[in-house]
């Protein structure tokens, strides 16, 4: 793993724009806008740390699944903030059905500075974003660039076959429904959503856009609908579970939910059992169930623990994205209480390239690897200030 310079291309904003990266510049505090595709370094694999990384991948994959599978076992949605006994029911329900519902895609954030193991620092499961920049100008990039190289990259491909195969679950009765919330003002999440309905139209399904904020509710069916009063049968949101279940609308959402088996109205991709792993309180629970693991940091629910005195650690809310909320804490520093319920995890900071913080996103279709996004930032906590960068297999 090597990080390398390089003179961006001419014009390259307007081309990866075209490329669906329509938020190719970031507004800072100063009102200044720089690259959030930074093209002005890139950086470079061996395709045996590649297969390396995917093997790690996978297998963190399936501890996830099994420290899953303990939760619902052990009945521990308290550790994880779900207080609710619906809740807790419609996700023990989703993951006991989980064969029956559709689910497409997830990304591991890992350390990794290509010497020694990589590292877990957290799983985005339910709402995962970068993904256009991943699959698609990072790829055009690479054939403009370098051409005959490779990358670690099969997203578009594997999101086409994953709907193709995830068709035969969903619902009769309408198409398949995109949504997003338009109080995104980037346009990140709207391009997102954009893309994920491009690969599941070219798998040949019946597709529709939709905000969450046109989701209504129509009273005598006790149905959602569309903005044309058409049921709402099936939807891909990106908008989290532990929103759509605290909302306004949260009792209807649970009322109507088709945790597979057709026993509810609405069926909601990605899947309720989804809220199992991406909330941070997994990093702890994986970290008991497979102490010592090279590919895990000590992480605990109740404290620091050791780690205050002897690597420092990082509080982590059980929910947030883009760090918020994230504090570090070097060893022996006295830090302020957190109200709020924390995974504490070993600060193991992010390795330095030149200056630049770098973290690994390695993205999982239908429970395989398929791809890697890279971002980079100033300090050790990856923000929405962070910068894509693209990579190659040389």
């Amino acid at each position: 793993m090597r990080r390398h310079t390089i003179e961006p291309r001419p014009g390259w904003q307007q081309t990866v724009e075209e490329q669906g990266c329509i938020y190719p510049l970031t507004r800072y505090p100063d009102d200044s806008l720089r690259p959030y595709w930074d093209e002005s370094a890139y950086y470079v694999f061996s395709l045996e740390e590649v297969e390396a990384l995917e093997e790690v991948v996978e297998e963190l994959h399936r501890m996830c699944l099994a420290a899953a599978e303990h939760i619902v076992a052990a009945d521990r949605f308290a550790d994880l903030g779900i207080t609710d006994p619906r809740v807790a029911g419609a996700v023990a329900e989703a993951w006991r059905r989980r064969a029956e519902l559709p689910s497409v895609y997830a990304r591991f954030d890992l350390r990794y500075d290509g010497t020694g193991p990589a590292k877990l620092l957290e799983y985005n499961a339910d709402t995962p974003t970068s993904l256009v920049e991943a699959a698609s100008p990072q790829w055009f990039w690479m054939e403009e660039r370098f051409p005959g190289a490779d990358q670690w990259n099969s997203l578009h491909e594997r999101l086409i076959d994953a709907w193709k195969k995830q068709a035969a679950l969903l619902p009769p009765g309408g198409p398949l429904y995109f949504a997003h919330s338009s109080a995104d003002e980037l346009g990140e999440d709207l391009m997102t959503v954009a893309y994920l309905k491009e690969t599941a139209e070219q798998a040949g399904l019946d597709t529709d856009w939709i905000s969450m904020e046109e989701i209504g509710w129509d009273r005598l069916s006790g149905r959602f609908v569309d903005n044309k009063l058409r049921f709402i049968r099936s939807i891909f949101k990106l908008y989290p579970w532990e929103w759509l279940t605290t909302d306004r609308f949260a009792d209807h959402v649970l009322d109507t939910l088709d945790n597979g088996g057709g026993t509810g109205t609405t069926l909601w991709i990605e899947p309720a059992w989804k809220m199992l792993l991406s909330n941070k309180a997994l990093l702890a629970i994986l970290w008991e169930l497979y102490p010592g693991h090279p590919n895990l940091l000590p992480a605990y629910l109740d404290g620091p623990r050791e780690l205050a005195h002897t690597t420092g650690y990082v509080a982590k809310p059980l929910l947030g994205r883009e760090g918020a909320g994230v504090t570090v804490h070097r060893p022996g520093t006295e830090a302020a209480p957190r109200t709020e319920p924390c995974c504490y995890q070993e600060l193991a900071p992010l390795p330095d390239f030149d200056g630049n913080r770098v973290v690994l996103g390695a993205w999982v279709v239908e429970n395989e690897s398929a791809g890697l996004g890279i971002r980079e930032s100033k300090g050790l906590i990856t923000d929405e200030y962070a910068r894509f960068l693209p990579h190659v297999i040389l």
